[in-house]
């Protein structure tokens, strides 16, 4: 008998092919409830569901499931409880290395657009209040010379590093905050010399750009909260394309609204797709809809290698890029 195999939302090529290849595919065509996705997971029907971000699977869930393996349409894997997984012997995969210059990129951009106003210089043009070059029009903040603030410096953050010294930045690095821990040298490699090592609360206070590359766990949920933004200089913009709820959106609303910072660049929102009361309404902010891996070749990428873990599941093989392997004995 074929194996069975789920996918809870329309994804591009190659994936149809390899998954039509690996048994037989049930593709729904809007995206699953909650409800509805558990039922689906405990009817006993698939053997492997291919999910989104945006699918939640936690214990509840996972306890109730009839999968063998589910393969995640993400580098992150923080909308499944990896625990429970692994406690309830379901393999899942993910698709790691594939998006670091992407979201590099972005992290740029929201760094370049939140500083020049790109957004309401944008909005004046197209609302016709642009009557030509005025000596104050529109007056943003400088990029070169300025202190950039990683909060994590794994792969995404090295790729803004580098971009942001080609800047002409100074860039200062804390590498899993809240906590801490000695990176040397070696460890460095091209960045030796070029960056600097911080303590969090170091970072927070010296950075004139804030940007955020940390996963989401129980210590960085809320890294980013009241306290934080009022230690940050008044003239800061914060910047975030890891996790929403690394950053407490209500208290970023209102020190936005207060002028605590400066702005704030965000990719990613805590409850997405919502966001807090009043962050649309503030000039002082660019908002994208989560767009850091949002390349044609990356989206491909992700996109095969999730067939490829979800093939594997329905062959009965360990998938390459399995996150909790030890769930497959």
């Amino acid at each position: 008998m074929a194996a069975r195999i789920l996918v809870t939302t329309p994804i591009p090529e190659p994936a149809p092919a390899l998954l039509e290849a690996a048994g037989d595919v049930h593709v729904l065509p809007d995206p699953p409830g909650y409800d509805e996705l558990a039922l689906l997971c405990a009817s006993g029907d698939y053997d492997v569901v291919l999910t989104q971000l945006r699918d939640r699977i936690d214990a509840p869930l996972l306890a109730a499931a009839k999968v063998r393996g589910i393969s995640n349409y993400a580098v992150g894997y923080n909308n499944i409880d990896i625990v429970a997984a692994t406690q309830h012997g379901i393999v899942v995969g993910n698709t790691p290395g594939v998006l670091t210059d992407a979201t590099a990129d972005i992290a740029m951009l929201l760094v370049l657009g939140t500083a020049r106003r790109v957004v309401e210089a944008d909005r004046m043009v197209r609302e016709g209040r642009f009557h030509g070059w005025e000596p104050e029009l529109m007056l943003g903040s400088d990029v070169s010379g300025q202190v950039l603030g990683l909060a994590g410096f794994g792969r995404i953050a090295r790729a803004t590093a580098r971009r942001a010294l080609g800047f002409g930045m100074e860039v200062i690095f804390s590498p899993r905050p809240p906590g801490d821990r000695p990176v040397g040298a070696e460890e460095l490699g091209e960045f030796a010399g070029k960056v600097r090592q911080v303590p969090w609360d170091e970072l927070v206070s010296a950075s004139d750009f804030l940007s955020l590359h940390v996963p989401l766990t129980a210590d960085t949920r809320h890294l980013v909260g009241a306290d934080v933004l009022r230690r940050m200089k008044p003239s800061a913009i914060l910047v975030n394309t890891a996790r929403g709820p690394v950053v407490d959106e209500a208290a970023l609303v209102e020190a936005l609204a207060s002028g605590t910072i400066a702005g704030a660049g965000l990719d990613v929102f805590e409850d997405e797709p919502r966001l807090a009361a009043g962050l649309a309404e503030l000039p002082n902010t660019v908002l994208l809809p989560h767009v850091g891996s949002a390349t044609v070749s990356v989206r491909t990428e992700m996109a095969r290698l999730s067939a490829l873990n979800a093939a594997d599941m329905a062959a009965g093989r360990l998938p390459q890029h399995a996150v909790n392997p030890e769930a497959w004995s």
